[in-house]
């Protein structure tokens, strides 16, 4: 039998003396207290203790809670110990230790018990409480820390991720999650939880850090769990949500910033380039475009992207900045990935859209000024002078004529600048000045070039600086009305019926200062003027004459026929 259980003896009690003799009440010896008290052992009370129990008079053992590996649970006061435990019991804290001595009257008096404990016996109990509670008690939540913003509180049929060490009373540890390096993950009120865990996570925050006692009764009851927590243990759970979401939640979007003039919004079948920073919800980062320099570059509504993504960068502006929430049921589910993201996690983005474009754009081309007069403008083989500056959308500036001496040259058509260029000076005129969008397909293409992202969409501010008008590619001089007729006598200005390479020149360059005709620009005008020569001085003896002259025109007339 438990030798704690008294018969109840009606014996009367002796007053205490101050001389030597026997006992008239218990001694209680509080050789233990813990330095915080925060509850005392009263009536009626329930407790799990330990003990040792031994005789006063030899110090022989007679009863160990220790032996049989099981502490002992009684309610206090109403009789169901001996008195003098009862007594004894009273005003205890979780893990003091007493030692309390009771005489006979008022343990197991002159009859003694069983066969183990003799009569008129004083004993002697070494106790140790683990646990105290009471069938009133309820849930205890004290809160440890809140972050500043609490949009949302966790509630009923929500699942929640959280992080938590589990102790008992006494502080000795049971469970913890951090050990397991993997948050506890459940629906919130559903009979999934001891019923004081799922009262105790009610209205929590994400960040949000609790500590939550749980009575017994709240908890595993009389059966304990496992091997780790005893029968009839108040349990202590401090807890930390790391994230929740309900299965009904759709993304949540808070537009951050939109820049002035937006005339353009993503729709489905754009290519967007965005940075982004991902976190969870309790703020850890996962991942995070920003560490690798390099944007995410994606097709919108075309499933390369998680769904609450997808959805998520509809309707963007170039240059907006928003935070998309999105729940697991419309990101990686319950799987997560791998060891980046856990299963059932809430993700959150702080996107940055740098640029978008559509495979179908054309060039955009925008005049901001242009002058009075603009009779003459540029076209293919034309040689200009312009000054730019080529930025990204997002106003990044990538090159500028001002970071050289002079302006910029090219010949349109010759495949020196890129398409989008091309396509941006045609039917300029000098002075005019420009800005032109170029997306990617008609510029860098997904590779990008020498600084230029790839896919990326490039802004130019141009200004047409001088234009030298053409000649078609594979000429070096052209008639700008009809040649002369004959053309020997034209060119042999002396009469001498020959043309040396000074007469030559002398021709060209009148024709071309009196408008009749042009030089390849761009190319030192001699230079042109001896190719030309040579190419008419079939016999190479340093003169042109007229025979010369017509065989390379009945030459030309038979490729022509031909």
């Amino acid at each position: 039998m438990d030798l704690l259980k008294s018969w109840v003896l009606f014996l009367p009690v002796v007053a205490v003396s101050c001389s030597p003799g026997p006992l008239v009440d218990i001694v209680v010896d509080r050789y233990e207290i813990p330095k915080v008290c925060p509850r005392e052992v009263q009536t009626e009370d329930f407790i799990r203790y330990h003990f040792n129990g031994t005789f006063f008079a030899d110090g022989k053992k007679f009863d160990s809670s220790h032996d049989r590996g099981k502490a002992f649970v009684s309610q206090v006061g109403l009789g169901r110990l001996i008195t003098g435990m009862d007594r004894g019991l009273q005003g205890m804290c979780v893990n003091e230790r007493r030692r309390i001595t009771v005489p006979p009257h008022l343990a197991y008096g002159s009859i003694g018990t069983g066969g183990v404990i003799p009569a008129d016996a004083v004993l002697v109990y070494d106790v140790l409480l683990l646990d105290i509670w009471n069938t009133e008690d309820k849930v205890e939540i004290r809160t440890i820390s809140k972050p500043a913003s609490c949009n949302r509180t966790a509630a009923a049929s929500d699942f929640i991720r959280y992080h938590y060490n589990g102790t008992l009373l006494s502080g000795e540890a049971f469970d913890s999650s951090y050990s397991r390096n993997r948050t506890y993950d459940t629906y919130l009120g559903q009979g999934d939880l001891i019923k004081g865990m799922d009262e105790g996570l009610l209205g929590m925050c994400v960040g949000e850090r609790r500590l939550i006692i749980v009575p017994p009764f709240l908890a595993y009851g009389e059966n304990g769990h496992g091997t780790h927590v005893p029968p009839h243990a108040t349990l202590m759970f401090e807890v930390l949500l790391v994230d929740m979401f309900n299965p009904k939640d759709d993304l949540i979007v808070e537009v951050k910033e939109v820049p002035e003039g937006c005339t353009r919004r993503t729709v489905t079948g754009d290519y967007i380039r965005y940075h982004y920073n991902g976190t969870f919800q309790d703020g850890t980062v996962f991942d995070s475009s920003y560490r690798r320099n390099s944007t995410y570059n994606t097709y919108i509504g075309m499933g390369y992207v998680i769904r609450g993504m997808d959805k998520a960068l509809q309707g963007l502006c170039i240059g907006e900045k928003r935070r998309i929430t999105i729940p697991p049921h419309m990101a990686y589910g319950e799987a997560g990935v791998g060891d980046l993201i856990p299963g059932s996690a809430v993700l959150v983005f702080d996107i940055h859209v740098i640029d978008f474009h559509n495979p179908k754009d054309p060039v955009d081309i925008k005049v901001t000024h242009k002058p009075q007069e603009c009779n003459v403008t540029c076209e293919a083989d034309d040689l200009i002078q312009y000054r730019y500056n080529c930025s990204l959308m997002d106003g990044t500036l990538l090159y500028s004529s001002d970071w050289y001496s002079s302006p910029s040259i090219t010949t349109l058509g010759a495949n020196k600048v890129i398409r989008g260029l091309e396509e941006g000076f045609s039917g300029m005129c000098v002075g005019e000045k420009r800005e032109v969008i170029i997306p990617p397909h008609w510029g860098h293409g997904e590779n990008g070039a020498g600084g230029v992202p790839g896919s990326a969409v490039l802004f130019f501010e141009l200004e047409l600086v001088e234009l030298q008008k053409g000649v078609p590619e594979g000429y070096m001089f052209v008639w700008l009305g009809d040649s002369p007729d004959p053309l020997f006598p034209a060119m042999d200005l002396n009469g001498d019926k020959e043309v040396p390479l000074e007469e030559f020149s002398s021709f060209i360059r009148i024709q071309v200062k009196e408008g009749k005709g042009r030089l390849q620009p761009g190319v030192d005008a001699d230079s042109i003027i001896k190719d030309m020569f040579n190419n008419q001085d079939r016999n190479t003896d340093g003169k042109i004459v007229e025979d010369e002259l017509k065989l390379e025109e009945s030459e030309q007339s038979s490729r022509d026929e031909l």
